[in-house]
């Protein structure tokens, strides 16, 4: 769903833009409670995962297609805070290097596509862990509830920001019905991905899903047939062996990225996503301004000094890919070493409770 430039005016563009700046401004403080010298990599690597799942557009209905927005797959694995910044630098990346979303709509798409499934996915998936028995099993299913939901809240949002200073004059009920409509399918995508994912690392590392920590009652974990605690989702230092488990973790995420983008994207949908296909359908895309960064040579998701389609798209995937973990990564660890400086606030240096 990433809303190119024309679709929205430009004043409510500003005013998206002044909405996600300071969610960002927020996130970065709040990001300092939830990272620390184990977090700050595995964030970058969740973005950069972000990014080549991004790229693999799925079919929902008949010409169109989904791709994960991954605001509830970050939330939940890194926190609401790191998972604002997370899509953030995904959607920054897409912006201005592969002319995927419009550079004056990158307000309108981290309001969106960041804030709104962050919040609405973080939020669900705590109040149903909280009630849900503590196991791997409920957590899973608490994620692919919260991420299902999260995704026509998303298309709901861009309606309400269409309703409001969008650039065609369409009936709101319409555009409501058509993008609620097609997001709901969408989201059966989205709500598959992340359960997938947050179940698949809380089967090896519990411990580094951020959104299981600080329940009343530890997670369980099904070994042999029996219910065992899960370890600690703890925020203090390991024992040595832990930074190499921890690598492990990170360079098995990295190839799978790198994989997803460089050969699996291949295969992905060419149909148009759900709000193109609805952009298309009534007339929204009628005032769509080409993008500032169509001249990048990686614009489209492709090199664009090669011919072949497979190694052109393959080779864009990987780079973008890399770019992202570096940027991430950096990001995160910046907003880490704010947090030790000594004039930090003291509950800004505190470990988070878990």
């Amino acid at each position: 769903m990433h809303v190119p430039d024309g679709f929205i005016d430009a004043p409510v563009s500003v005013a998206a833009g002044v909405v996600a700046a300071g969610a960002v401004a927020v996130s970065l403080r709040g990001a300092r409670r939830e990272l620390d010298e184990r977090t700050a990599p595995i964030s970058g690597l969740v973005a950069a995962f972000i990014f080549a799942v991004q790229m693999l557009n799925f079919p929902v209905a008949a010409g169109t297609s989904g791709h994960l927005m991954g605001g509830a797959l970050a939330a939940i694995l890194v926190g609401p805070y790191t998972g604002v910044l997370c899509v953030a630098v995904v959607l920054l990346m897409q912006g201005v290097f592969f002319a995927d979303g419009g550079l004056t709509a990158l307000g309108v798409n981290i309001t969106v596509m960041g804030v709104v499934t962050v919040v609405v996915a973080y939020g669900l998936f705590r109040l149903l862990t909280g009630v849900l028995p503590r196991t791997r099993r409920s957590a899973t299913a608490s994620a692919f509830v919260a991420a299902l939901v999260s995704v026509p809240a998303a298309a709901a949002a861009f309606t309400l920001l269409y309703w409001i200073g969008g650039t065609t004059d369409i009936p709101i009920g319409k555009v409501f019905t058509a993008m609620v409509g097609v997001h709901v399918l969408i989201g059966i995508g989205e709500a598959v991905i992340t359960a997938l994912t947050v179940g698949a690392v809380l089967a090896v590392r519990p411990d580094l899903v951020h959104g299981v920590s600080g329940l009343a009652v530890p997670l369980k974990l099904r070994i042999d047939g029996e219910l065992v605690d899960a370890p600690a989702a703890t925020r203090e230092p390991e024992p040595a062996a832990a930074p190499r488990s921890n690598r492990g973790f990170w360079i098995t995420g990295l190839v799978s990225a790198f994989l997803l983008a460089g050969v699996v994207s291949f295969y992905a949908s060419a149909n148009p996503d759900g709000l193109e296909k609805v952009a298309a359908d009534q007339g929204i895309d009628e005032k769509a301004e080409e993008h500032g960064a169509a001249d990048s040579p990686l614009a489209d998701y492709g090199v664009g000094d090669i011919a072949d389609a497979r190694l052109s798209g393959g080779l864009a995937g990987v780079i973008g890919v890399s770019a992202t973990v570096v940027v991430g990564t950096g990001v995160f660890w910046v907003v880490r070493r704010r947090r030790e400086e000594p004039g930090a606030a003291p509950h800004d240096r505190d470990h988070e409770s878990v």
